[in-house]
């Protein structure tokens, strides 16, 4: 259980991370995580024809 939990709190640090990057926030997690957690949402949005 804890090995599964580590990994995917890895997966969401490194999403932040890497999104934050993306978008010229380098080292702001805050943005990385808001702006991730909206794309997440927002695909699976269009992917259930909603937009």
């Amino acid at each position: 259980m804890d090995a599964r939990l580590l990994l995917i709190m890895k997966s969401i640090h490194k999403a932040c991370v890497d999104t934050a990057e993306a978008y010229g926030r380098k080292g702001d997690y805050v943005a990385g995580a808001n702006i991730a957690g909206f794309t997440k949402v927002a695909n699976a949005m269009l992917a259930y024809g909603i937009l």
